[in-house]
């Protein structure tokens, strides 16, 4: 059976997306603290840029695109749920300013996050890495550290508030 012209669009899409997502959760992630919340916003950002595939011009980079839809996203989900929302709208508005000003954002962004993960305390990178990076419960980290499972979330809250507060500031001192 020959291949269809929605299969290479579709074969393409998936590809760009796949190369495209890594650094597209990181962004939301930062913006949404909870990991569950990030990969709804993913998936609805992914069926919106299926949606609308056929208006992707090829000549600019996908990403570049794609961040524009998790923006969008990102901001419905903020809307719906805004009693969840860890950013004011004014750090939005400057993480959007930046991904604007930079083809590169996600380098940008990563290098704002490894610099602002050195400046945290050890005990709370380790629970940031933890929770974010390998993906654990607050459950398992109280068990790995032996704290209560509100302590570990007080310190992931913090932790994230110290996050915030420091890429922020990274991005103003970018722009300047």
């Amino acid at each position: 059976m020959p291949a269809t012209d929605l299969d290479d669009d579709h074969e393409r899409f998936t590809r760009l997306l796949l190369e495209s997502e890594p650094v597209m959760l990181r962004s939301i992630i930062v913006t949404v603290p909870h990991r569950a919340d990030a990969r709804e916003i993913m998936q609805e950002t992914a069926v919106a840029l299926w949606r609308q595939f056929d208006t992707y011009d090829e000549a600019r980079p996908f990403l570049n695109w794609a961040m524009g839809f998790a923006r969008i996203e990102t901001r419905r989900f903020l809307a719906r749920e805004s009693r969840r929302a860890q950013l004011s709208e004014k750090a939005i508005e400057a993480l959007e300013l930046e991904m604007q000003h930079s083809a590169e954002f996600d380098h940008t962004i990563e290098s704002h996050l490894a610099t602002c993960l050195g400046k945290l305390s050890e005990k709370s990178r380790r629970l940031i890495k933890g929770y974010y990076h390998e993906g654990r419960s607050p459950e398992t980290l109280s068990q790995r550290e032996g704290r209560t499972v509100e302590a570990i979330y007080k310190t992931i809250q913090r932790a994230r508030s110290e996050l915030q507060t420091c890429i922020e500031r990274q991005i103003r001192k970018a722009q300047a």
